[in-house]
């Protein structure tokens, strides 16, 4: 699909129907993951793939009773490494360049999703501190976006957007 295309036909899923994603269609979904862009090219994230039902319903507990995360046939929990970051970066990196990667590469999953012919929703409410528990990851791991996945099971409408205008705003400095 043209890139244009399929930025405006991406719609946040909330329903998935019971059917499981093929490993070379989410093998895929990876591999397209893995191009997304980093500071450093340190890729200073990780990826936390759930199929396990009993830990997505925890994971949807953690995620203040978002229930559709147990329906999805797929979460993935992209979690920024702050420490890989650090060593090149230090503070800035642990900081921000790690949660930007992370957020990156989230940004590319869904893409990839879409473009596969799959839906999915990005998942920011949720608590860092219990989702940490449940994946038992160490301190310097720090879980930032929960994209759940699958064949979708409704189309959303479309939820309109802020005019161009008012987000883009001209800045050459002559103002000053």
């Amino acid at each position: 699909m043209e890139f244009s295309g399929l930025i405006r036909k991406r719609r946040s899923v909330r329903a998935f129907k019971e059917r499981e994603v093929d490993d070379s269609v989410i093998r895929e979904i990876f591999e397209d993951i893995n191009q997304a862009p980093s500071a450093g090219n340190l890729q200073s994230f990780v990826v936390y793939v759930v199929k396990n039902v009993k830990i997505k319903k925890m994971i949807a507990e953690a995620a203040y009773g978002q229930d559709f995360i147990v329906q999805a046939p797929i979460v993935l929990i992209f979690c920024a490494d702050k420490k890989r970051s650090a060593r090149k970066y230090g503070k800035r990196g642990e900081n921000l360049y790690s949660i930007q990667d992370a957020t990156i590469a989230a940004v590319y999953s869904i893409l990839s999703i879409q473009d596969h012919g799959l839906s999915s929703v990005w998942v920011g409410a949720f608590d860092e501190e219990r989702v940490s528990s449940i994946l038992d990851l160490d301190k310097d791991i720090r879980p930032v976006a929960i994209i759940p996945f699958g064949y979708p099971d409704e189309e959303p409408e479309f939820p309109g957007r802020r005019s161009i205008e008012e987000i883009f705003k001209m800045f050459d400095g002559n103002d000053k």
